[in-house]
């Protein structure tokens, strides 16, 4: 987990903030700040590895800041000023995010992030990886553990996720494409254009198929090597 600090001056925007950090299985908050002594008394008091930073903010401004800490933790600029992103790069920032930021592009920086932070750790140290994740079903974020996924498939701009746990499938507005780079460091593969299955769940290959238990799901020649390769066929 990385512990992370959500900094802007504005109300809104904080909460927003926040609530996307909830969202993220590896990001824990240790705070919410509106200005940056706010944050720096949290510096003081425990390690932060990384920071959502505003820039325009009463007093010291957000580069300002940066410039101010010795060993400064990863930031995330977050801002609706386009002409500091120069300089905050200079600074080593992982990401320059603009005000109003998607879920989707905040998720990216995110993984930045966490990819660097698993590097810092050094071999043998990599991050434990999440065990879940949350989905938008009917304006309500709903768990997903990892383990309990048989399989995923695609239904126009829907997904079902199909869990070992429940006899229905878990519908969510998402792609494939966007649950197969969630899955990604897991062991799930792609079988078909349409399906992703959980490596570990499958119980036989046939020649056009991919069976979980009794379910008996299409696997496309495309795709059969990725398969092979995964199971160590």
């Amino acid at each position: 987990m990385m512990k992370c600090l959500a900094v802007d001056d504005e109300k809104l925007v904080l909460d927003l903030l926040v609530d996307n950090i909830r969202k993220v299985p590896f990001l824990q908050l240790a705070g919410r700040c509106k200005n940056a002594m706010e944050a720096a008394a949290v510096l003081h008091k425990e390690k932060i590895d990384l920071i959502f930073l505003d820039i325009q903010m009463p007093g010291l401004n957000g580069l300002q800041f940066v410039k101010t800490l010795a060993n400064p933790p990863m930031i995330i600029f977050v801002t609706a000023y386009k002409e500091y992103a120069v300089e905050g790069f200079a600074m080593d920032a992982v990401d320059y995010l603009l005000k109003p930021v998607s879920f989707e592009r905040f998720l990216k920086a995110c993984n930045k992030a966490y990819e660097l932070f698993n590097l810092k750790q050094g071999p043998g140290r990599k991050e434990e990886l999440p065990a879940y994740f949350f989905v938008f079903v009917e304006y309500n974020q709903v768990k997903i553990t990892i383990a309990d996924i048989l399989y995923v498939e695609a239904m126009k701009d829907y997904v079902k996720i199909f869990l070992s746990s429940s006899s229905k499938p878990v519908i969510t507005k998402n792609s494939l494409k966007a649950l197969e780079e969630k899955l990604g460091p897991y062991r799930f593969v792609r079988a078909h254009k349409s399906y992703i299955v959980s490596a570990d769940k499958v119980t036989a290959v046939k020649r056009d198929l991919i069976c979980i238990g009794n379910i008996e799901l299409p696997l496309s020649e495309t795709y059969r090597p990725a398969v092979e390769a995964v199971l160590s066929l």
